[in-house]
């Protein structure tokens, strides 16, 4: 079994330890993401359009929809955990903070850490390529498209998750929302470009997060996708197959990681159906 590819985030940076194994939640604490529709697949397809000239497939465009959704909702529901201690249904930046202090397979779009003010002073700024550190008049002179120039389209599905959980959040917060799903959905656009071409690293197996003491979660309701080296077809579209490979490299092996690939797989038979 080959290692899941490791990817900077909080961990190291913020001195937080002893995180193995704490998820932070339950198999049926939090409800399913179902009853909020994705985001629109005319977003999907632009964000993938500023990866890759390769065309997306309509069942592709709603597992990628699907598979977004279903990390914001768990993001969402793991900051109103935090913000229900102090009786808020409004949360706000440290409630975020908590939720990934709790659950490591919350660390999604981490490219978004060093633009945002939620995480100064945790992740030390970013830097060049010589160790310098990066200003911010630097990074605005910038004009290639990225997740960090387009997180404000994705307010009103952000917003759309909030009012089904009962929540609202912060400009601040919100704003952080914007810019991890958009992140995100980015890098699922660059794994799935490459699983399309063949490129993507193959793993096998998953790593399970249980807490001590807890029981360890359900086996997944479906196989994982197969590995890009037996991908059929052509290489100039990127599929639901593709898509849901790359999931597997952006989520970890746990409750998040399975939710979202049978959610997106229920997702698009559905959509089929309809």
């Amino acid at each position: 079994m080959t290692a899941r590819r490791t990817r900077p985030g909080l961990t190291g940076r913020t001195g937080r330890t002893g995180r193995t194994g704490r998820t932070g939640r339950t198999g049926t604490e939090t409800p399913p993401a179902l009853d909020v529709p994705p985001f629109k697949l005319s977003l999907v397809r632009a964000v993938f359009k500023e990866v890759t000239s390769m065309h997306l497939s309509r069942p592709a465009a709603q597992a990628a929809a699907s598979v977004t959704r279903t990390v914001l909702t768990e993001i969402i529901d793991g900051a109103r955990r935090s913000a229900a201690h102090e009786a808020r249904k409004k949360l706000l930046p440290r409630d975020l903070l908590a939720a990934l202090a709790r659950n490591v397979e919350l660390e999604v779009g981490i490219g978004w850490y060093d633009h945002s003010p939620t995480f100064r002073g945790l992740t030390g700024g970013p830097y060049d390529a010589d160790g310098a550190p990066v200003t911010s008049p630097e990074r605005s002179r910038s004009r290639k498209p990225s997740a960090l120039a387009g997180a404000h389209r994705f307010a009103s599905g952000v917003r759309r998750i909030l009012r089904s959980r009962g929540a609202t959040a912060a400009p601040v917060l919100l704003r952080d929302l914007d810019g991890i799903a958009s992140t995100f959905l980015t890098d699922l656009a660059r794994d799935a470009t490459r699983a399309a071409r063949g490129s993507a690293p193959t793993r096998f197996g998953t790593v399970t997060l249980v807490a001590s003491g807890e029981p360890a979660p359900p086996p997944p309701l479906m196989d994982p996708p197969r590995p890009p080296s037996a991908r059929g077809g052509d290489r100039r579209t990127i599929r639901k197959d593709d898509v849901l490979t790359a999931a597997t490299f952006q989520l970890f092996g746990g409750n998040l990681r399975h939710q979202a690939l049978n959610e997106a797989h229920r997702a698009t038979e559905t959509a089929s159906t309809a």
